[in-house]
């Protein structure tokens, strides 16, 4: 599935932020060389080898990917693996990050890449950890077409925004993760379960991070394989590719 090993396919672009000013993403094609486009928003980590092969995978299944650096205010093109001084360095990033200004960030890019040739159709928003709470923020703010969060940190800390999506949103959560506990996850299911186009789904027993390969600690294949399954197709069904 994942994997730290081996060549990355895809390639740095520069992007611009709203008032102009420039930062890095990483941008991975199909084959084919268009398809939809998928923002991919990061973890706490930056955008590692982990998330840079995480778009590599889903160019194999045929999305134009962009994953832009949001912690460039802070510290550009930091990149953390999963070490305990790393970690503990990726929670500062995260406690010094805007959460707004990141969003600003994320809608600059989905705007670029709805306008890159590569981009065949539509585009949507997925992100993980911190990027699960952006990406449920992309979706209030910045109209993406469809929308994936997997274990998002604090969205029930943004359920006023909930009136504002205008298109579907898949929900992944993590049984025994202790950054999103069942309490944080009853107040989302409250809030925006039963909506069309909405679908939320728990994964028992697993920890936060559980689709990362690259973390052994808590990857979990039989729960990650399902939660991909279930992405791909809510995908398949807004944006393609036939």
């Amino acid at each position: 599935m994942l994997s730290l090993e081996g060549a990355m396919n895809g390639r740095e672009i520069t992007l611009r932020s709203n008032d102009r000013a420039s930062f890095s993403g990483y941008l991975a094609c199909p084959e084919s060389g268009t398809g939809p486009g998928l923002l991919l928003a990061q973890e706490i980590f930056g955008v590692n080898a982990s998330m840079r092969a995480v778009a590599d995978y889903f160019a194999e299944e045929g999305y134009v990917c962009l994953v832009p650096d949001l912690f460039w205010h802070i510290e550009p093109g930091i990149e953390l693996g999963y070490s305990p001084p790393e970690f503990e360095k990726a929670f500062g990033l995260y406690q010094a990050f805007d959460i707004d200004c990141g969003i600003d960030d994320l809608g600059a890019a989905l705007d670029t890449l709805r306008q890159r040739p590569e981009c065949s159709g539509q585009a949507g928003v997925m992100g993980f950890c911190l990027g699960g709470k952006l990406a449920y923020l992309v979706a209030t703010r910045h109209d993406p077409a469809v929308a994936v969060c997997f274990y998002g940190v604090g969205i029930d800390q943004a359920l006023d925004e909930v009136a504002e999506i205008n298109c579907p949103v898949v929900f992944h959560f993590a049984g025994a993760d202790q950054f999103v506990p069942p309490e944080a996850v009853a107040r989302v299911r409250d809030a925006i379960g039963g909506r069309a186009g909405i679908e939320i789904y728990e994964y028992p027993d697993v920890d936060h991070a559980f689709y990362n390969k690259n973390r052994a600690d808590v990857y979990d294949k039989p729960s990650a394989m399902m939660e991909h399954s279930r992405t791909i197709a809510a995908l398949r069904r807004v944006l393609g590719p036939d």
